[in-house]
């Protein structure tokens, strides 16, 4: 069960034992009946849940439960069984609105002869019980909602009641209330109360607790017009929004979102109703959910619209089980960074709402993976953000993702679009739990070739750098790669997708803030083609190779901008050793890598550029530090791996010797530093210092020679100047190792093999020391005979000279002071005339 709900309230053991207590007139008529005549009625901005109950003489009674402090408070009695069908209590529980159908089946008989209003909207004041004002007498239903302000205001300010009329138009009451007594609030208006008209010709609406908006539909000529009224705390209320809709709305009736909950109208309701939905998240999210029922009775399908996108899938679901008894509708959840779609007993489909571009970032569950316990099979609502609210059974949930189940999940997965999707879903809540980090490297570790259509090293890495930065500063979630797949061309079996353009929705109002600030520049990356606003590597990698190349022929750039890219390296592997002041369980050795120096320098340099760019609102100061904090994450990351690896198979944080074998667990660690290396030269990332060095040493312990040298030839190990040198001291002169050394030494840079070549003392060494000596010395004396007049230059050009003319050339050139090896000892003419002496009784085996 990936999906997970907390009891947060339920009538049945926080109401129920608390009617009981009370005197005759509120307790229940029959507790048997308890089931069928105690409904939620609403459920409040500040949490409050609204409820209704038959008293013990069929008087209808209105309760109200806290949540905060787990306590109940009886606020109205009706001295009559009367239907309600909408209530909502004002902020400051001095005000109730109420509206309820005054017939009941005993009544509708008089009705002939005395015609009386179906329905009735009453305004009560409650703080004492006083006045009772009758705001609507009409034949269509009303509902009633009061406006939630921002806290600690002014007490006794004027509230605001929103009218929801199925005559299809809303209005907007002000209600002036005053303090007499000290005690008792009354409202102040003696006449008629100020309204206005906040919408009309509606066939649509829904209303937003939480932020206080109110989202409804207008047919306009051939499309529906979405249109959103956003209330503030400061009393306005403006339309913020329109959206030009394709879907289609005929003959739907009227309908009524998150408006409280009429429980005979959902006895009497029609299966082929329609559900729609909006979802709205703080990073700027805006989907519209629909789902109708459906003309074949096999198949499901729903639709979201991703309005700041401009996109929208439809999504057609084949049902596997015939035995399950009929649902009316899919339930719509909103999970913020998801949005759930279920159906009891057949499936749940989790969309990611932030990167829905790609099916594969989408789960699709079956089976037991996709039950969600504890919820009735039909009328879920989803009031707000996380919660679920069953209204047969009376019962609020908080609901959240099981990690311990996305975890077993990941596990259990076959399919790559599951392994994808379940993997950046844990990564999106690895910010909650260090634990759940392990867990997933864990996975990785035994799952690295299990993957065909993506790498699972490149994906944790890059999309665990993209949670940890992107809530920091706005925008940034637009600029940061968040996954290595650039298309996707794998299906999910059992669903079928249909991808649709769609309008961009129009913002009515200028210099928003919040959510509305980003879904503005959620819309505006969309016109300006997003894809291309998050890094790329393509131009770091080109620059990085550029740079590497002009190291090899000795032209390297200014000075100052060399001097530029190694400080921002410095500044990085410090602040990564400002993290971690214990010591490390991996050996790796602090050294001077000049490649992944010059990488980490130049992806400082290139990311900041690439910031500066389009967030021009933000500091450089800022800029610099996002930078600084990307790239040492990105280090530190790929040293927890390694951490996790080491600690799974209990290897020694000692520096390894060469001169040993390396056991089953090192070579298992050697495989997986393989696959890091091969993710971060494919995403062009550098490494932490000292990685090649263990990467090498780990070769040496645990692969065979041709191996070894295979896989240096092919760039898998890289050669470096603290290996050669531990290579050279660790290991003896034996036959097998001197094979091993030669082969190494023969493969070293030339920068490198110039620094180690004298700590080897052997005859193969010494040969290439003179013969290294010979070419320096005679390209040194052919550039000052070219500086020399013509006249002077030799005539003849001699292809090979006897060895003791030979060494008289090169002590003359010693004698000019032009010996490259002066710093070293005994590397003079003398050396290279015994050593080729040396070296030749050894060919002619004398």
């Amino acid at each position: 069960m990936l999906l997970q709900l907390s009891a947060e309230f339920d009538l049945q053991s926080d109401v129920v034992p608390w009617l009981l207590a009370q005197g005759p007139a509120a307790a229940l008529d029959t507790f048997e009946k308890s089931a069928a005549t105690l409904y939620i009625v609403n459920v409040e901005r500040n949490g409050k849940i609204i409820y209704t109950w038959k008293g013990s003489g069929r008087n209808t009674c209105i309760g109200l439960y806290d949540p905060l402090n787990k306590q109940n408070e009886h606020l109205y009695t009706f001295e009559k069984d009367v239907h309600i069908i909408s209530c909502s209590i004002n902020n400051e529980k001095t005000l109730l609105a109420v509206s309820f159908l005054q017939s009941t089946k005993e009544e509708r008989v008089n009705q002939l002869l005395q015609p009386v209003s179906k329905c009735l909207t009453l305004l009560i004041e409650i703080h004492p019980v006083n006045n009772v004002r009758v705001l609507k007498a009409v034949d269509t239903c009303i509902r009633v909602q009061f406006l939630y302000p921002v806290a600690n205001r002014n007490p006794f300010p004027e509230s605001h009641l929103l009218l929801i009329s199925e005559d299809k138009y809303i209005e907007q009451f002000h209600i002036h209330v005053v303090a007499e007594d000290r005690h008792n609030v009354v409202i102040q208006n003696s006449g008629q109360l100020p309204r206005d008209r906040v919408a009309g010709d509606l066939i649509w609406a829904q209303w937003d607790m939480t932020e206080q908006r109110l989202f409804y539909i207008v047919p306009k000529e051939s499309r529906n017009i979405l249109k959103c009224v956003q209330f503030y705390p400061d009393e306005n209320c403006n339309l913020i929004l329109e959206a030009s809709l394709d879907i289609s709305l005929r003959d739907i009736g009227l309908k009524f979102v998150n408006f409280g909950y009429d429980y005979s109208q959902d006895q009497e309701m029609e299966p082929r109703s329609l559900n729609l939905q909006v979802f709205t998240s703080k990073t700027g999210s805006f989907c519209l959910c629909c789902s109708q029922a459906p003309d074949i009775p096999k198949e499901v399908t729903y639709s979201v619209s991703f309005l700041h996108k401009g996109y929208s899938k439809t999504f057609t679901v084949p049902l596997q089980r015939t035995d399950y008894p009929q649902v009316k509708e899919v339930a719509f959840l909103n999970l913020d960074y998801y949005v759930a779609v279920y159906l009891p007993g057949h499936f749940l489909h989790l969309l990611n709402t932030q990167h829905p571009d790609l099916m594969c970032y989408n789960l699709f569950l079956t089976g037991e993976d996709a039950r969600i316990n504890m919820l009735h099979k039909s009328s879920i609502q989803s009031p707000f953000k996380s919660a679920v609210w069953d209204c047969c059974s009376g019962r609020m949930f908080a609901v959240r993702i099981n990690e311990c189940s996305l975890v077993q999940f990941l596990w259990n997965s076959k399919l790559d679009s599951d392994r994808l999707a379940a993997l950046h879903c844990a990564l999106l809540h690895v910010r909650n739990t260090t634990d759940l980090e392990m867990q997933i490297i864990q996975w990785i570790s035994e799952n690295l070739s299990a993957c065909s259509t993506f790498d699972p090293l490149q994906e944790f890495i890059i999309a665990s750098l993209y949670w940890a930065m992107c809530p920091e500063t706005s925008k940034l979630d637009k600029l940061l790669p968040y996954t290595s797949l650039l298309y996707w061309n794998g299906i999910i079996p059992g669903i079928t997708c249909i991808t649709d353009i769609i309008s961009l929705p129009e913002l009515k109002v200028q210099n928003c803030k919040g959510f509305w600030e980003k879904l503005n520049l959620n819309l505006e990356c969309v016109k300006y083609a997003e894809p291309h606003l998050h890094y790329n590597n393509n131009v770091l990698r080109r620059e990085w190779y550029k740079l590497l190349s002009e190291e090899k022929a000795e032209e390297r750039r200014t000075t100052a901008y060399l001097r530029n890219i190694f400080e921002n390296a410095k500044k990085v592997l410090s602040n990564l050793a400002a993290w971690n002041l214990e010591e490390r369980l991996v050996p790796l050795f602090q050294e001077e890598d000049y490649q992944q120096r010059l990488l980490i320098g130049l992806m400082v340099a290139q990311l900041k550029d690439h910031l500066m760019r389009h967030l021009q609102y933000v500091g450089k100061m800022k800029i610099d530090q996002i930078v600084l904090e990307y790239v040492s994450k990105l280090l530190d990351l790929i040293c927890r791996i390694m951490e996790a690896v080491w600690r799974k198979y209990s290897l020694q944080s000692c520096v390894l010797c060469l001169d040993e074998r390396g056991s089953a667990a090192e070579f298992a660690a050697f495989h997986i530093m393989s696959r890091i290396l091969e993710a971060a030269n494919g995403m062009c990332m550098p490494l932490p210092p000292g990685f090649h060095t263990l990467h090498m040493g780990l070769g040496v312990r645990c692969l065979p020679l041709h191996t070894l040298l295979h896989y240096i030839d092919n760039g898998v190990l890289q050669l470096t100047e603290t290996c050669a040198i531990k290579l050279l001291k660790d290991l003896d002169n034996t036959e097998k190792n001197e094979k091993l050394k030669f082969s190494i030494f023969t493969r070293l840079p030339e920068a490198i093999g110039h620094k180690v070549s004298r700590l080897w003392n052997h005859p193969v060494n010494s040969n290439f020391i003179a013969r290294n000596s010979v070419k320096l010395l005679l390209d040194k004396l052919r550039k000052r005979q070219h500086n020399r007049p013509v006249v002077d230059r030799l005539s003849v050009h001699v292809e090979f000279l006897p060895l003791n003319y030979l060494v008289d050339m090169l002590a003359e050139v010693e004698d000019q002071g032009l010996n490259p090896f002066e710093e070293e000892d005994n590397v003079n003419a003398k050396f290279v005339e015994e050593t080729a002496l040396k070296h030749t009784m050894m060919l002619l085996g004398l």
